[in-house]
C-alpha cells in the first residue's frame, strides 16, 4: 500500500526548469523591449522639438538602450543557470 502512494506522489511531481528558463527570458526580454522603446521614443521627441540638440540627446540615449540591452542578456545567462 504505501509503495503504491508512493508511485502516486512520485508521478505527480512537475519539473518546472523550462518555465522557469521561459519566464526569465521573456520577461527580462519584454521589459528591455519596453525599456529601449521608451527610450528610443522620448529621444525622437525631444529631437523633433529642439533637433539643435541631436548631439546631446544621442550618446545618452545610445547609453540607456545599452543597459536595457544589458539586462536582457542577465536573464539569458540566468536562464542558463537554470538547472
Amino acid at each position: 500500500m504505501e509503495n503504491q502512494a508512493a508511485q502516486v506522489i512520485s508521478s505527480a511531481v512537475v519539473n518546472l526548469v523550462p518555465l522557469a528558463k521561459a519566464l526569465a527570458i521573456g520577461l527580462t526580454g519584454i521589459g528591455a523591449a519596453l525599456g529601449i522603446g521608451m527610450v528610443g521614443a522620448k529621444a525622437m521627441e525631444s529631437i523633433g522639438r529642439n533637433p539643435e540638440a541631436t548631439g546631446k540627446i544621442l550618446v545618452p540615449m545610445l547609453i540607456a538602450s545599452a543597459f536595457a540591452e544589458a539586462i536582457s542578456i542577465y536573464g539569458l545567462v540566468i536562464a542558463f543557470s537554470i538547472k
